[in-house]
């Protein structure tokens, strides 16, 4: 019975943290946008500015209610977002959630794969590191790893298009599925060859600093007491590894993996963007420069919630992997 209401008080607690979370990002987000630079209305007309009079000018501002004040716009998209309605995009002229769901479908697979990807190659990378620390095997994976920590996502991107596109035309260019082909005509091999150069991408930009880490913090553990006694008894290799450090250093590894959430939409933004990828990244770019404030807000929340999804995901695996914390917080 106490392990049930500690659950329920430490998911309360959570909604508490996302629900602030969520109000404090839209209206950092509006306030923003509304006093930037970008004119929403100009933005909205674009190059057909000289051919729009003043009239038809300030009726395209009536209709999307870009003429009230911005309190007023802000507390009216609350009232219709707490309806459940995100409202509508004014670039793609249909409801904001359709936008979302359409192009979170493209960029998840993406994400994910490379997500998946850095964790694996990352935390091997920074066992097999430190398992053969100060060979040369341990310098190639530091030299790999410090190299990647200051390569720019968008250079790498433009490096590996060079590469298999130009030099090796083995790869699509960009975009998410072949040019010219009709939707339903499009295979699943076809999405996978166009997401191939951009998850790569994400992906090797990403495994650097888990892989040195965990290369530092499974330094210490073999450097520690109970692992010099377990080597005096006889264990060496992945026998030692997998007894007394798989479990010390797959917290930290976790806390990294998960917190790198925040870090993989970001460095989707610029993929999509180099690779026209129809995701969620890219019309976020679009939404922005064009000044469309519901679709904008809209890709805020969302990203919020999918973050903080992320770091809950990551305490509850905590729970589960150590069990001092599982009985801390049901006490």
């Amino acid at each position: 019975m106490a392990a049930r209401s500690g659950i329920g008080r430490f998911f309360l607690r959570q909604a508490g943290k996302l629900a602030l979370l969520l109000a404090a990002a839209s209206a950092i987000t509006f306030a923003l946008i509304s006093y930037s630079p970008i004119d929403p209305t100009q933005a909205y007309i674009g190059a057909d500015l000289l051919r729009v009079g003043a009239e038809q000018r300030a009726a395209i501002a009536s209709y999307w209610g870009l003429d009230d004040p911005p309190l007023q716009r802000y507390l009216a998209w609350l009232a219709s977002l707490l309806h459940g309605d995100f409202g509508t995009s004014m670039i793609h002229r249909t409801p904001v959630s359709e936008v979302i769901a359409d192009r979170f479908l493209s960029s998840i697979a993406l994400m994910m794969i490379a997500w998946i990807l850095s964790g694996l190659f990352g935390f091997a990378a920074g066992v097999v590191a430190a398992m053969h620390r100060e060979t040369w095997l341990d310098r190639a994976i530091r030299w790999y790893c410090y190299m990647l920590s200051s390569t720019p996502t968008f250079w790498a991107g433009l490096l590996l298009l060079i590469v298999f596109t130009v030099w090796l035309p083995i790869l699509p260019v960009g975009l998410g599925a072949p040019a010219g082909v009709l939707v339903e005509d499009v295979t699943w091999l076809d999405r996978a060859r166009h997401m191939i150069l951009p998850a790569i991408t994400l992906s090797v930009t990403g495994l650097s600093n888990i892989a040195l880490h965990t290369r530092a913090k499974l330094i210490d553990v073999l450097g520690s007491e109970y692992v010099l006694f377990a080597r005096a008894k006889g264990e060496e290799g992945f026998l030692l590894f997998r007894r007394h450090g798989l479990r010390n250093i797959l917290l930290p590894a976790i806390t990294l993996q998960f917190a790198s959430f925040s870090e993989l939409f970001g460095g989707a933004v610029l993929v999509e963007q180099i690779f026209s990828y129809p995701g969620l990244g890219k019309a976020t770019v679009e939404a922005s420069t064009r000044g469309d404030v519901p679709l904008l807000l809209g890709i805020v929340l969302f990203s919020a919630m999918f973050v903080f999804a992320g770091n809950l995901l990551a305490e509850l695996i905590y729970r589960r992997v150590d069990p001092r914390i599982r009985e801390g917080r049901s006490e």
